[in-house]
């Protein structure tokens, strides 16, 4: 049963962290098994902030009134303000009340994620310039990323930086394997300095799989993505690696992801490259092993 307040749907939810790991669960994301390593009130906050993640991109791309989904990204704005007075409706943010406690979560990263879907539901991500580019995997990708390395705990400066870095990385490793999908979404996130060099600046997306050059737009961004994971690389202390160590299991298979994307020459039709629960298992073992 759902009730509505202020627009934002609000499942019964009797127990507000079963229901953030249920979701995390349902996702079927390989986000999942890294976070079960961790102690337990640390896996508890990170599956209820992919549970907000989880629930507010479903309203970006799920839901295709776009007047409906800003009122939710809207009403999200609202809970997420809900939250930090100590007032939170929803199952997800009732899940984050502890954790933002506990580990001093930034309200303003939460907000700069919902400004990201709301780019997606706007219609700003149809051939955006680089600038906006990297506003956008900022506010989905590496506000994720800030608000995950306090939950994990670090004492390196420079560890706000590997996230950034790392949350950019993820992103357009992301819109390399989706841009086929994206593309019947009416978005098109290859950014517009990179497709006028193939002369591709006006490209509609019904078109994006079936035009040359699209593929060498698609291996100039992949460039960018293994620069991110290398300045990553850069500043991560050796001294921080076991605290960081489910940001780096995620890293494992993402850039295994880019690794297949490259090797198939960046292919933009359908289907998106995915791992098996085998290959990703390997991944995640190999990456424990380099962590140890």
């Amino acid at each position: 049963m759902v009730n509505l307040a202020d627009d934002l749907p609000i499942p019964d939810a009797r127990n507000p962290k079963r229901y953030a790991a249920a979701v995390a669960r349902a996702s079927g994301s390989s986000f999942f098994l890294p976070m079960v390593l961790l102690p337990r009130e640390k896996r508890e906050a990170m599956l209820a902030l992919y549970a907000f993640c989880r629930e507010v991109d479903d309203v970006a791309d799920e839901i295709e009134d776009r007047a409906l989904s800003c009122a939710l990204i809207e009403a999200w704005r609202g809970e997420i303000r809900a939250l930090y007075r100590g007032m939170p409706r929803h199952p997800v943010t009732r899940a984050l009340t502890g954790p933002v406690a506990r580990f001093g979560l930034a309200e303003h990263h939460f907000l700069e994620i919902l400004d990201g879907f709301e780019m997606d539901v706007g219609g700003a991500m149809l051939r955006p310039s680089l600038a906006e580019l990297e506003r956008y995997c900022h506010c989905v990708a590496g506000c994720v990323g800030l608000l995950s390395v306090e939950i994990f705990g670090y004492r390196g400066r420079t560890i706000p930086l590997f996230a950034r870095h790392l949350g950019q990385a993820f992103q357009l490793t992301n819109i390399l394997r989706d841009v086929a999908e994206d593309a019947k979404r009416g978005r098109i996130y290859l950014p517009r300095e990179l497709l006028d060099r193939q002369g591709l600046a006006t490209i509609a997306p019904e078109a994006i799989t079936s035009t040359p050059g699209v593929d060498k737009v698609c291996g100039t961004l992949g460039a960018v993505a293994r620069r991110h994971f290398d300045a990553a690389s850069e500043a991560l202390p050796l001294s921080e690696r076991r605290a960081m160590r489910p940001a780096l299991l995620m890293r494992g298979i993402y850039e295994a992801y880019l690794d297949r994307i490259e090797g198939a020459g960046f292919p933009v039709a359908d289907p998106r490259i995915e791992f098996g629960a085998l290959e990703t298992l390997r991944l995640i073992g190999g990456g424990l092993l380099r962590t140890l």
